[in-house]
């Protein structure tokens, strides 16, 4: 019998790939995307390579100065350590809270609903997310969100003072005395007291304030008025007495001291007036720093020692919607047959979720949280818009600090170090996660 023919193979310059598409016709579709790949990154890499060993003017060569200028130079300095702080806790808050979100909106009706609130905020450009927190951040609580809700919680327990500013007048009985005032004369038993100030706003004295009194004498007290001196028109009303106009300090304490020692106290009523036991007999008069506390005005967000933490809440804000909806996803292959195994064998949810839900979801959380991390090396527009000029150097990051040497500072050399500098810190990540897609590609 003959044997049968045998095609010959193709000259290797014929090859056809796999799909029978030629190498030639495969390198002309993909062609433009190479145009494009290398005029819009490998063309700038390489020229950014090229100048960051150049000085400011490009016309002279400058080694590794511009390098050593990234660890020498404060303000890179700076911008690096505060990279490192969002590196570390910006992306392992956002995935924590995702998780948390993922697991809890599984158990309740409304889940989805929630879900979308919590992804609405990556609808929001870096730009407008960065106007809403110098909002939210404003120190004046009548602006700022968040002051607004610390201060009313600190006023809760610790209620400010209704008289800040107050303070004495002409020919005043009172002279200054550890922030507070105090008479410069003793009292005595039966003897009125007259306890005159000036300097508080008609809309700032407390709603419960009427007309000030005239004290009454009393045998064996000592009685007084502290009321608000000041009546509106000039040479109008009697300097150191109640006139029709004026209002009593409603609530303001009164001390009797003897000796340094407070022997006796009363707070004034609505109209001003107060009544002193026989025990404050020769003792001055004192009106504590407690009557003239400023009002706490909150904390200062955006400050040096907080303004890096802020930018960092602000950012939290808008991609903890993102881990959550990249974990939900993951959650939802997770087997329930071993989340109920768990649970029959006595695992409390807790236990669940640390022993269970996370292992499992330990390639998701890696994916969420690399991606986070490369999205923060490059972060910019929060810095920028929140962070004021007072302290915008104790939040400066390295994306910022290429901007301002770049473009504000005229020096390209080194923004283009850092710029290479910051590839280079993010190769290591983008080289961890093509290895874990590979590894589960082949899977």
């Amino acid at each position: 019998m003959a044997a049968p023919a045998t095609t010959a193979p193709a000259p290797p310059g014929r090859r056809k790939s796999v799909t029978g598409t030629r190498r030639t016709v495969a390198f002309l579709f993909l062609l433009p995307a190479l145009v494009l790949l290398g005029a819009l990154v490998v063309y700038p890499i390489g020229y950014s390579l090229i100048r960051s060993f150049y000085n400011a003017n490009g016309d002279g060569f400058a080694g590794f100065d511009n390098y050593k200028a990234i660890f020498t130079d404060d303000g890179i300095r700076t911008a690096l350590k505060n990279n490192i702080i969002w590196v570390v806790f910006a992306p392992t808050v956002s995935t924590a809270l995702g998780l948390i979100f993922a697991v809890l909106t599984e158990r309740i009706r409304w889940g989805t609903a929630f879900k979308l609130v919590v992804f609405m905020p990556m609808a929001i450009s870096m730009l407008a997310a960065g106007i809403i927190f110098r909002l939210v951040y404003d120190q004046d609580p009548d602006k700022g969100v968040a002051n607004a809700v610390w201060v009313g919680i600190h006023d809760t327990f610790a209620q400010s003072s209704a008289f800040p500013n107050a303070h004495p007048g002409r020919e005043s009985p009172l002279k200054p005395d550890q922030g507070g005032f105090v008479t410069t004369a003793t009292v005595r038993t039966g003897q009125t007291v007259a306890l005159p100030l000036v300097g508080v706003a008609p809309d700032q004295m407390p709603d419960g304030a009427k007309k000030a009194v005239a004290a009454r004498p009393d045998p064996g007290k000592i009685t007084g008025t502290a009321w608000q001196d000041f009546t509106r028109g000039k040479g109008v009303g009697k300097l150191g007495a109640p006139d029709p106009s004026e209002v009593g300090y409603d609530g303001m304490r009164i001390e009797a001291v003897k000796d340094g020692k407070v022997v006796a106290s009363a707070k004034a009523a609505a109209d001003g007036t107060f009544t002193l036991p026989a025990t404050a007999d020769g003792a001055q008069l004192r009106l504590p720093a407690s009557n003239f506390k400023q009002p706490y005005n909150g904390i200062d967000w955006l400050g040096p020692s907080l303004v890096t933490p802020a930018i960092i809440g602000s950012y939290i804000w808008m991609w903890a919607g993102f881990a959550m909806v990249l974990i939900a996803a993951g959650l939802a292959g997770v087997p329930r047959e071993l989340l109920e195994a768990a649970r029959v064998d006595g695992a409390t949810e807790w236990q669940v979720l640390r022993k269970v839900t996370v292992p499992l979801l330990a390639p998701v959380l890696a994916v969420v949280t690399v991606t986070l991390m490369i999205n923060v090396l490059k972060v910019f527009d929060l810095v920028y818009i929140i962070a004021p000029g007072s302290s915008q150097d104790d939040a400066n990051v390295l994306a910022l600090e290429l901007y301002r040497k770049g473009f504000a500072e005229d020096q390209p050399g080194i923004a283009s170090a850092i710029a290479v500098f910051l590839l280079l810190l993010v190769i290591p990540v983008m080289w961890f996660n093509v290895r874990r897609l590979r590894r589960e590609e082949r899977r």
